[in-house]
């Protein structure tokens, strides 16, 4: 009898893990999820413990990323990185040599990937030449040589995938542990959406020079601001185009308007 094939999932959202977990059962349900992971640090302790076959290791995690957890990892498993931004996906996985999975994960594209992991475990060749690539995301996540300014945001809006284009966006505001994504939809009206992903780490990957951190939890888009008004205590209050909403600016961002 043939030897179940094994896997490991790293990140640090619980139900984000559990989902992929349900979704790899149904595409693959020969495949045994042995561990599950928080972070870095411990993906590679769980890793040493279990030995998966495969490793699905989310790029963003806190402590020890997930690429420095598969640079400790090597070619003693298959990896799939699961990441929140497509452009890492298109810059550092063009090559072939990885293979990557976008958040929210598509059951389609989750097929594909397993389809290709079959065929490198049937072949017992985990992929070769990844440590250069490796290192060159690490350096990227350190932010030496960092991604392009992110381009567009996966959401899901009830049963649709939208793809908002991140110049339609007016601004982003955090929400526990997601982000309410304020653009413009359909003939320029205002619409919103929900994504699982922290307001810092998409902040992070935003043009600075379009976007500003206004509020510990209120990202802008400068372009779709209106006009700001300032209070007697310190503080400010953006006023958007086409928009009823009114943003904070605490007295911690206040300076970005001192020239007002």
């Amino acid at each position: 009898m043939a030897k179940r094939p094994t896997a490991l999932i790293a990140d640090d959202e619980p139900l984000l893990r559990e989902a992929l977990a349900r979704q790899l059962a149904q595409v693959w349900p020969e495949l045994e999820v042995v561990a599950q992971a928080r972070n870095g640090r411990e993906a590679i302790k769980q890793f040493e413990a279990r030995h998966p076959d495969i490793c699905f290791l989310d790029v963003h995690m806190p402590g020890l990323s997930g690429v420095e957890a598969a640079r400790q990892i090597g070619r003693r498993a298959h990896l799939v990185f699961v990441t929140a931004f497509d452009q890492y996906a298109v810059q550092a996985f063009a090559q072939g040599v990885l293979d990557y999975l976008v958040k929210p994960v598509e059951t389609e594209r989750l097929a594909d990937t397993v389809a290709r992991l079959k065929d490198r475990l049937h072949a017992a060749q985990p992929a070769s030449n990844t440590e250069a690539l490796l290192q060159q995301l690490a350096a990227q996540l350190r932010g030496g040589n960092g991604p392009a300014p992110l381009r567009w945001i996966r959401a899901q809006v009830g049963q649709t995938l939208r793809l908002i284009a991140v110049e339609d966006i007016d601004y982003l505001r955090s929400d526990l542990k997601y982000t309410l994504v304020a653009w413009r939809g359909d003939a320029g009206q205002p619409a919103e959406a929900l994504v699982r992903v922290g307001l810092k780490e998409l902040a992070a990957q935003l043009d600075p020079e379009q976007f500003a951190q206004v509020h510990r939890s209120v990202v802008v888009n400068l372009r779709a601001v209106s006009h700001v008004t300032r209070a007697d205590n310190e503080t400010a209050d953006i006023h958007l185009k086409g928009r009823k909403e009114i943003l904070p600016v605490s007295r911690t961002f206040l300076h970005r308007f001192r020239q007002m």
